[in-house]
């Protein structure tokens, strides 16, 4: 028996959600099912407490570059002065600059202007060249009309495929098995590469299980 999930549910949790994010959990069950994360009551909550945190509460499309100079030297510590070679004030403010140096000629961005067009995106923040194809792989094996996230990437925050894309490389990084273990350490470094958000990917997570009990 699938767990269900409703917009009053995910509207409780998040108020502010985008439309196109709104449309595509009222006609998100299908997905859920098909990636056994309405399986459990715990799949559910660990995923959308993910989803949640990456998104800001469903209310972030792409990811926010618009650094100050101080907060660039503590996020990219290695890269920006007083510990790194570059000067933060020629990056802040200036997304595109600051993506194309962060992400540039890495996660398979090569092209001078990759790391700012494969940027992170969508639910689970999809970043990196890399990961746009791939999930234009999975989920063309899933469904052969998916687009070519790659050519079209803003296609990942719409509403008939943002929710395909993240429940796909949500299982594609085996976090089903770990959310039955209950083990968001895990979850959050198969989705982050880290545990960047970890006290907020907790509180998330209480309050997704207290609606997904």
């Amino acid at each position: 028996m699938t767990v269900s999930l409703s917009l009053a549910q995910v509207l409780h949790l998040a108020p502010n959600a985008r439309s196109s994010y709104r449309d595509a959990f009222q006609n998100g069950q299908a997905v859920l099912d098909e990636h056994r994360i309405s399986a459990t009551p715990l799949r559910l909550a660990h995923f959308m407490a993910q989803v949640l945190h990456e998104s800001g509460g469903l209310a972030i499309q792409f990811e926010n570059l618009n650094y100050s100079p101080e907060r660039l030297a503590k996020v990219w510590p290695s890269r920006f002065q007083p510990k790194g070679p570059l000067n933060p004030a020629a990056y802040a403010h200036n997304p595109q600059k600051l993506a194309n140096e962060v992400y540039g000629a890495r996660m398979g961005n090569s092209a001078p202007d990759d790391g700012f067009t494969y940027r992170g995106r969508g639910l689970l923040q999809l970043t990196g060249r890399n990961s746009y194809q791939e999930a234009t792989t999975i989920l063309r094996r899933e469904n052969p009309t998916a687009p070519d996230f790659v050519a079209a990437p803003d296609d990942v925050i719409g509403a008939q495929w943002c929710l395909a894309v993240a429940a796909s490389e949500w299982v594609a990084k085996g976090c089903n098995p770990l959310a039955d273990q209950d083990d968001i350490r895990r979850i959050t470094r198969a989705i982050n590469g880290g545990l960047i958000g970890l006290a907020e990917r907790l509180e998330w997570t209480k309050r997704t299980k207290a609606v997904w009990k």
